[in-house]
């Protein structure tokens, strides 16, 4: 069911964009009296699932999701339509506007996602707030969840002063600063040591997606004991704390995994906070020292509420919702771009994280929860408005440099020229999409 949720949200979010997208090149094409002839949510070569026509304008629905479009008259697109260009120019059609008009059509996506991402999270905090866990609230430090941490220098309880310099307010920042490697302060046992994150720690993440390195440290707090588990009639209870093992005491879960190390096989003693009572328990450990149970990993707002951790949030005004919104959307634009830079930085093999519709489905949690997705659907915005602004044909960017070729030189590319730059593009994007979702595919494959 969960499966079925991430899909759904994932097909809404898409739908929306694309065609709030298209709506931004229909809006300003008509604004400029440029006829659409077609207004497409995905593609439909051969045929579509649905379509009525209204004016001049056939809108509809195609059967492949990868994407939407319209047709406007007069412009070589994917649709690659050059019998129309063989006609003479007619008024109503692209190439007879003037190149500052065809320049704002072709940018009208574009400028409807970036507003639509600084909206949609003007809103989402004016609505939930802004709630997020302060790094200086971690009184015992962080936990290394994956061994990847270790690897690269931190330790189970370190308290993370800075990274690069710039100190850290919130804990969900630490993932965000060490990704582009850089110098680590952090108090350790009272003291404050400095190391250096790896040049190519980029490529030790790599081939994990939805990877967690870091998470605040959490009680062993009982979920489920398997009716397969050595521990089954142990009397073990779910919602049961272990604090101790054969008289060794420890508060967090990460301090049990390195005292288990230390443990013989066989029997052993636990010692239990049961509804706030101590006792004790006789147990078995595994010859792989498993204890064969589930623990709980609390979210953040369970943490809370077991007063474990306090959270703290930000509430805005309408007013006070504007400025943070457009806020929000430059540092999280800011930070995608800076990702997107490491695609090309070969040595890093960033290249072979890049993500299809799996990574992006990934992305929506499980649970349909209306703040999480409209969030995601905010970033995924922006994230498609500067992926179209590249300068690949085929995409709004490459007709948007062709046409400022235009405009600096007084001249036109030949429609030959575009054609065939037009096909590159197309070629180009199909390889990267292909790209994309061969990493997904070979990632769950070899999980």
């Amino acid at each position: 069911m969960g499966v079925v949720i991430q899909i759904s949200q994932l097909l809404l979010s898409l739908s929306l964009l694309i065609i709030l997208h298209e709506l931004g090149h229909f809006i300003f094409a008509r604004i400029f009296r440029t006829r659409v002839e077609k207004f497409y949510l995905f593609f439909d070569p051969w045929f579509s699932l649905f379509k009525i026509k209204r004016g001049d304008t056939e809108y509809g629905l195609g059967w492949l999701p990868l994407g939407g479009y319209v047709k406007i008259s007069g412009m070589l697109d994917e649709s690659m339509d050059k019998e129309q260009l063989k006609k003479p120019p007619q008024p109503y059609e692209f190439r007879s506007k003037p190149s500052w008009q065809r320049l704002l059509i072709m940018l009208g996506g574009v400028i409807v996602n970036l507003i639509l991402g600084f909206v949609i999270y003007s809103m989402v905090l004016f609505t939930w707030g802004e709630k997020y866990l302060p790094n200086q609230n971690l009184n015992d430090g962080i936990w290394c969840v994956d061994s990847i941490a270790h690897e690269i220098g931190f330790e189970n309880g370190d308290k993370i002063v800075s990274i690069n310099d710039n100190s850290i307010e919130r804990f969900n920042d630490i993932f965000k600063e060490i990704l582009f490697s850089g110098q680590v302060k952090v108090i350790r046992d009272n003291e404050e040591i400095e190391f250096q994150i790896p040049e190519d720690f980029i490529t030790k993440i790599i081939d994990k997606r939805n990877i967690v390195l870091f998470y605040p440290r959490v009680p062993f707090i009982i979920k489920e004991i398997p009716d397969t588990s050595i521990n089954k009639d142990s009397g073990l209870k779910p919602k049961d704390q272990v604090t101790g093992i054969n008289g060794i005491s420890f508060r967090y879960y990460d301090e049990y995994q390195s005292i288990i190390d230390t443990i013989k096989p066989g029997q052993i003693q636990l010692t239990l906070l049961r509804d706030g009572a101590r006792m004790e328990i006789t147990a078995m450990l595994s010859g792989q020292k498993k204890l064969e149970i589930f623990n709980i990993i609390p979210s953040f707002e369970e943490m809370e509420k077991l007063g474990l951790y306090a959270l703290e949030t930000n509430h805005f005004t309408f007013a006070q919702s504007i400025p943070a919104g457009w806020n929000l959307a430059k540092e999280k634009l800011g930070f995608y771009v800076k990702q997107f830079k490491l695609i090309f930085d070969f040595k890093s093999g960033a290249y072979k994280g890049l993500g299809g519709f799996g990574t992006i489905g990934g992305l929506f949690p499980r649970t349909w929860e209306w703040n999480v997705f409209w969030e995601i659907t905010a970033f995924l915005s922006l994230i498609l408005a500067f992926m179209n602004v590249l300068p690949i044909p085929a995409l709004d960017g490459g007709h948007v440099a062709f046409l400022l070729y235009e405009m600096i030189t007084g001249r036109k590319p030949s429609e030959k020229f575009l054609e065939y730059a037009q096909i590159t593009g197309m070629i180009l994007v199909l390889g990267l999409v292909l790209m994309a979702n061969l990493n997904d595919i070979l990632y769950w494959l070899n999980k």
